[in-house]
């Protein structure tokens, strides 16, 4: 389910994300973030926390450093 999950995650990263640009307010990239927290919390709590993450990735965030 991991490899699943990243796998998904990449094909955005080389298919999708060149098309619409890279805007993220975070470092890492909401996308690296999301590979990040699903290796290392697992695919169910890793999947949560990297939609969270997408979730505040919005214009009233600041952003900045936020590891997994």
């Amino acid at each position: 389910m991991v490899v699943f999950l990243i796998s998904l995650v990449r094909m955005y990263q080389a298919g999708i994300r060149p098309l619409i640009g890279h805007w993220c307010r975070f470092t890492p990239s909401c996308s690296e973030y999301f590979i990040a927290a699903v290796r290392k919390y697992g695919p169910f709590r890793g999947s949560l926390k990297g939609i969270y993450r997408i979730l505040r990735c919005n214009p009233l965030n600041p952003g900045g450093f936020d590891p997994p």
